[in-house]
């Protein structure tokens, strides 16, 4: 039985390991946070993604998948660790540093080495020298060893490509790109993922295929920017900016994009810096892009603060905080930080609602002025109602309730 071994467990290890599992490999999954370790080999889940509860619980009674806070001996190697930034948008490897260092003494020739964390290019040839220095007599780049031996160890860069929400699905149905170190690498790459990937396999190089999901998320990003600045534009000259989209749209080359409050979530709103770090002076539309959607919050902020104005101790209904319609991911929400920033006004009350959590998270959850509150009453109780996140529940809400109050619809809802 092929033995996996699974480097982080959050919202592409988790998936991909528990998958794994249940289409017959032997799972080892590792994580630092030992509640993390504990919830997942109780069978239950520490974020919220449709089904994934019921994959965990599978994997874990069928004894193919095991939780722990160290590495052991596998096949293959998958890294799924967080890719943070340090100030000023520089990409820190740390967290792959440490899962690389600590699987490099289990490590064994044959094995396949397979970073999944979307990385600036060249980071699988980084890991690649990190085992090279700390394992030596292993063949890391297909030289020949000292001894003569078949010391090859092979390495691959294939980027997670899901959508929370639908990951279960599309880490089957999707597309792969996967990207070797060399040829040898690659061909040992997709002779894994075609053990459970029913999506076409494209093999390439690994700066290719790093490149190519920071390029993916780029694209998107770009897109997004031009509608949120039309929006801007249709603000300064009062022009509707969902009409107008529709009727542009009516043109047959042109789908212009939906704006919102922002960019949020772990890819869109992060990977072009990836970019921008590696070519800084010449990723010059993927930086404005990218500079763009951040200010789109701030131009949301200053729009309430305007309307706010006009009230003696107003009380602010904020729908949503996830940075997507129906999760409860809050990573890099724009709507997270449109309420904290409100709340920096102490003559403002805010009214958080936010339906898939249960309680609000410490960034905001400190704040004297900021409630946790379920529409119903943040509505009633609200002089400005704020959508932030277009969640199907905002859907359902008799207009008639809000008829009387001050409406910012950020994502056309209501419109």
């Amino acid at each position: 039985m092929e033995k996996v071994c699974v480097m982080g467990l959050g919202y592409i290890g988790l998936p991909t390991a528990s998958l794994l599992a249940t289409k017959g490999f032997l799972v080892c999954g590792v994580d630092c946070l030992r509640e993390v370790v504990d919830t997942i080999n109780q069978g239950k889940i520490h974020f919220f993604e449709p089904d994934l509860d019921i994959l965990v619980r599978s994997a874990v009674n069928s004894g193919l998948l095991k939780a722990g806070a160290q590495p052991e001996e596998a096949d293959v190697f998958i890294i799924a660790v967080p890719t943070p930034f340090k100030d000023n948008h520089i990409p820190d490897l740390s967290y792959v540093e440490a899962a690389t260092k600590a699987i490099a003494s289990f490590i064994r020739p044959g094995n396949l080495v397979i970073l999944e964390s979307t990385s600036p290019v060249g980071t699988t040839e980084i890991i690649a020298e990190w085992i090279a220095k700390l394992r030596p007599e292993l063949s890391i780049f297909g030289d020949t060893t000292k001894s003569g031996a078949d010391q090859r160890v092979y390495f691959a860069h294939c980027p997670e490509r899901v959508l929370p929400g639908q990951i279960l699905r599309e880490l089957i149905d999707n597309d792969r790109i996967v990207g070797g170190l060399n040829k040898e690498s690659a061909q040992v790459a997709v002779q894994f993922y075609q053990k459970f990937v029913h999506g076409k396999i494209y093999i390439t190089n690994a700066r290719t295929a790093e490149l190519a999901k920071l390029a993916e998320n780029s694209f998107r990003d770009v897109n997004i920017a031009f509608a949120n600045e039309l929006s801007i534009i249709c603000d300064s000259l009062e022009i509707n900016v969902w009409e107008l989209i529709e009727l542009a749209n009516r043109h047959p080359r042109v789908n212009i994009l939906q704006p919102g409050p922002g960019v949020g979530g772990h890819c869109i709103a992060v990977d072009p810096w990836f970019i921008v770090d590696a070519a800084p002076d010449k990723a010059r539309l993927i930086r404005t892009a990218r500079e763009v959607n951040d200010y789109k919050s701030q131009h949301i902020v200053e729009k309430i603060r305007s309307y706010a104005s006009k009230f003696r101790a107003p009380v602010i209904a904020c729908l949503g905080l996830a940075f997507k319609p129906d999760v409860d991911d809050l990573r890099e929400s724009p709507a997270l930080e449109i309420v904290r920033e409100l709340a920096e006004d102490g003559d403002i009350t805010v009214l958080a609602v936010e339906p898939h959590i249960d309680r609000l998270p410490e960034s905001i959850g400190s704040l004297n002025n900021i409630r946790f509150s379920d529409w119903s009453a943040a509505i009633r109780q609200a002089d400005i109602i704020v959508l932030l996140v277009n969640h199907k529940v905002f859907m359902d809400i008799n207009r008639e309730l809000i008829q009387d109050k001050v409406i910012v619809d950020t994502r056309g809802m209501w419109r």
